[in-house]
């Protein structure tokens, strides 16, 4: 009698590895300070919730590529922020960029049934990962340079020849790392990779001009952007890609399939939040103090130096035990952060502090750590 193989199971979500911290650091006066998802904590502007509230969109599906209003709202967003011009239909919408993330690779097998590798930056979100063992293809994790950078230079050519996609995160999740776009870009077309850029942290570049691969052509080539970080609306779910012709049809057309819709409220508040870029720079501002606030007390507390990322709201620093330094902060400090091995093998040895809680609660980590 034959046995039948096992099928897929679910590894551990990462951070529910986390419960025991979470205990620890919640028996302190004040609770837990949740520094391990970055998750924004501070409010969208009121005009954006109004949108939210008055849409009179609820009642009717709402298009899959998303409204004309949105499109046109992100062809203006990535005229501005980057002097970019990307035609609207060349342009459409996403829940989220999670789901963008996890079901792209799947769709992107089914149009290229010859190849089955995913590419992706060897530290990075783990849902690049993910979306690979969804769609049934290797996970192929490419290093990363001195810099921190992906680096394409490493990337195996019998890898390359079965990529049906490459995956760049600019400024990175966890590390802050920037990424050379051009260069990405490049490599993509030289070997027929499509390169799908995750730009969702590019409001939030601290040691340059927020950059696009949009800015390198659009062939080949497809950017992802999400409101959840740039516009604290991570509950609303709005996201959106757009760049190459082919690529941005043919995933229009699948996720109608598929039922992919941003609900019309939600489209509706993107297209006010998109407008408004003031509201941003004041994110900015707080984002920027307190990454360097934190970063100060914990260098102090933990003798290690930790710098400011080059992007993000991430701090991401050595540990020679992540494991123990994660409990000895939990313990001390109230504080919850993330191992580095939960952003791949090679993060090991390292920690990720996301630094999005109100001034307060990050004053009040670094008073009982006594470095406040």
């Amino acid at each position: 009698m034959s046995v039948e193989p096992p099928g897929f199971v679910p590894p551990p979500y990462p951070y529910d590895r986390l419960d025991k911290l979470v205990e620890l650091a919640g028996a302190l006066p004040g609770g837990a300070v949740d520094l391990s998802i970055g998750t924004p904590c501070d409010p969208p502007s009121e005009a954006v919730v109004a949108a939210l509230a008055a849409s009179d969109s609820e009642r009717g599906y709402p298009p899959s590529i998303g409204t004309d209003a949105l499109r046109q709202s992100i062809r203006r967003w990535i005229d501005r922020r980057f002097t970019v011009d990307v035609p609207t239909g060349q342009i459409a919408a996403c829940v989220g960029t999670k789901e963008f993330v996890a079901s792209t690779p799947h769709y992107l097998r089914l149009r290229r049934p010859g190849r089955d590798t995913v590419l992706y930056p060897a530290i990075a979100y783990p849902t690049y990962e993910m979306g690979a063992v969804f769609a049934g293809c290797r996970a192929v994790a490419v290093p990363v340079d001195s810099a921190g950078g992906l680096d394409v230079e490493a990337i195996e050519p019998d890898d390359a020849a079965r990529a049906v996609m490459l995956w760049v995160n600019s400024p990175s999740n966890p590390t802050g790392a920037l990424t050379d776009l051009a260069a990405a870009a490049r490599w993509g077309r030289e070997h027929d990779v499509p390169v799908f850029s995750d730009e969702c942290y590019v409001e939030f570049t601290w040691n340059d001009r927020p950059r696009t691969i949009l800015e390198h052509g659009l062939d080949g080539v497809v950017a992802v952007h999400s409101l959840s970080k740039r516009s604290n609306l991570a509950g609303v779910r709005v996201g959106f890609y757009a760049g190459d012709a082919e690529l941005v049809h043919y995933l229009r057309e699948v996720r109608k399939h598929a039922g992919c819709m941003v609900p019309g409220p939600a489209q509706a508040a993107g297209v006010v939040a998109l407008d408004d870029d003031a509201s941003v720079a004041v994110q900015r501002q707080r984002y920027r103090r307190r990454l360097e606030r934190l970063a100060g007390a914990l260098s102090a507390w933990s003798g290690t130096p930790v710098g400011m990322p080059a992007g993000g709201f991430y701090l991401w620093f050595e540990a020679s035990d992540a494991w123990d330094l994660a409990e000895r902060l939990a313990r001390q400090g109230g504080a919850v952060i993330s191992p580095g091995e939960f952003y791949g093998e090679a993060g090991t040895g390292h920690v990720r502090v996301a630094v999005v809680q109100p001034d307060e609660r990050l004053a009040l980590v670094a008073e009982r750590l006594g470095v406040g």
